[in-house]
């Protein structure tokens, strides 16, 4: 046995001491949540909201489709979709945008409202919970929604605290204190924590006035300010907000347009993949990384719209039927790539503003997960049926980080409707069981005992 010189009273200090570091680290990075985000927000007007909107997108949503791609084959061809893909994708599309067309909205106080009289603001405040009340006890809410206030500014801030009054109290006394599933407040433009920390008090006291259950009032943060990626003491920010919003955070959101044009970017070159863009949105993902924060990606802001209207009593001419074409097929092909680089940089739910930007939404995300099932399954069953032991499928060398994600590859997957569980347990060679532990170590451990 060979001689040790540390004495047993300094190790096992120094093991009592890396057992505090390591149960902190745990509490600030409890991993990624295990609930189901949702692949995009879309922002509507305040104004606008009724309680069948989202059915209503939905319906616009599907004419787009009708019209501009009515077929595999033609839609296929408009976006830029593998053939081999397009049968399968386009079917998959079709179903989505009939069951649930929108997965997140969020009632626009703020860019998609402007700024108006305080009468008219507090009457759809009002307005808007009573169709969210509404909403609820029709069934025609989607899975996640709700509110975004104008940002904490000198200027603002006493409209967006009374907009958030009005709207919460409505909205309890519609529902008898009831707040919806995955309901969140946006912030807007942060700049400090101290912002965050104020909404968070504003809540508590919003739910303890109106009796709501304590914590149902949850919270994301837009990261649009260049304080909100690096903090005046020249520190990464994104990590402060979280903390400050003391367990309320659900989401981290980019906007695109405001951050470039804080970095005095010109209009014309203000775009998702800018890379002033890419800059921030990796600070991001690198100060949000385990914390269970989901981080969002901003929008394309180039609508896939007709150039031509049918004025009363004439039809349009063939040639302005081709240019409406070509302009919404270019108006998707923008928004296909926007969406494939925000997956590519691991980006998950970004931003609609359009319906018809919908079935280009749900086609990029399907066409990404399944142009590499094959591969992807192989990989994975390979490498868990040789349990903890790293293999070689081809010239890919996998180890345990990229069994991890291989898994995540499918999880996603499933998550966004690509495919079903079953269809990810056949491909994968994974149980259903051992798909929703979500975890590669804990399959495993279960595999080699």
């Amino acid at each position: 046995m060979e001689p040790t010189h540390l004495s047993r009273d300094s190790v096992r200090r120094a093991i009592d001491r890396l057992k505090e570091v390591g149960r902190a680290l745990a509490a600030r990075y409890p991993g990624e949540s295990s609930r189901r985000q949702p692949v995009h927000t879309v922002y509507g007007g305040a104004q606008l909201f009724r309680s069948d909107t989202t059915r209503r997108l939905g319906e616009l949503a599907r004419r787009a489709l009708d019209e501009y791609g009515p077929d595999p084959q033609a839609f296929g061809e408009a976006i830029g979709l593998s053939p081999a893909l397009r049968e399968s994708v386009y079917g998959r599309v079709r179903r989505k945008l009939e069951s649930e067309p929108v997965e997140d909205f969020r009632i626009d106080f703020e860019d998609g409202y402007g700024n108006r009289p305080d009468a008219e603001e507090d009457g759809h405040a009002a307005s808007a919970a009573q169709a969210v009340a509404n909403a609820m006890r029709g069934g025609t809410l989607p899975p996640f929604i709700g509110i975004r206030i104008k940002p904490f500014s000198e200027e603002l801030s006493a409209r967006s605290i009374r907009t958030l009054d009005i709207f919460i109290g409505a909205l309890a006394t519609a529902t008898g204190g009831r707040i919806p599933p995955n309901f969140v407040v946006t912030l807007p433009k942060v700049t400090s924590a101290d912002q965050v920390s104020i909404l968070v008090d504003l809540l508590e006291q919003l739910e303890s006035a109106l009796t709501l259950a304590s914590g149902s009032l949850a919270l994301e943060i837009m990261i649009e300010t260049t304080q909100s990626v690096i903090d005046t003491t020249g520190v990464s920010a994104p990590l402060k907000l979280v903390a400050a919003a003391r367990g309320r955070c659900v989401a981290a959101h980019f906007g695109t347009y405001d951050y470039t044009a804080a970095c005095n970017i010109t209009a014309a070159h203000q775009v998702m993949t800018h890379p002033a863009c890419d800059f921030a949105k990796h600070v991001m993902q690198i100060s949000l990384a385990g914390t269970g924060v989901w981080i969002v990606d901003g929008a394309t802001n180039i609508m896939p719209v007709p150039v031509h209207r049918a004025p009363p009593h004439r039809m349009l001419s063939a040639a302005e039927l081709d240019e409406n074409r070509s302009a919404v097929h270019r108006a998707w092909r923008l928004h296909v790539n926007h969406v494939r680089h925000s997956l590519v940089n691991a980006y998950y739910q970004g931003w609609d503003l359009h319906p018809a930007q919908l079935p280009a939404r749900y086609a990029t995300l399907y066409a990404f997960f399944l142009e590499g099932l094959d591969e992807a399954g192989e990989r994975l069953r390979n490498f868990v049926g040789k349990a903890a032991q790293a293999t070689l499928v081809g010239e890919v060398f996998d180890d345990a980080a990229t069994g991890q994600g291989l898994l995540n590859y499918f999880l996603r997957a499933v998550n966004c409707g690509a495919m079903s569980e079953g269809e990810a347990v056949e491909k994968s060679g994974l149980t259903l069981e051992e798909l929703r532990t979500r975890s590669f170590v804990e399959i495993l451990k279960k595999r080699s005992r």
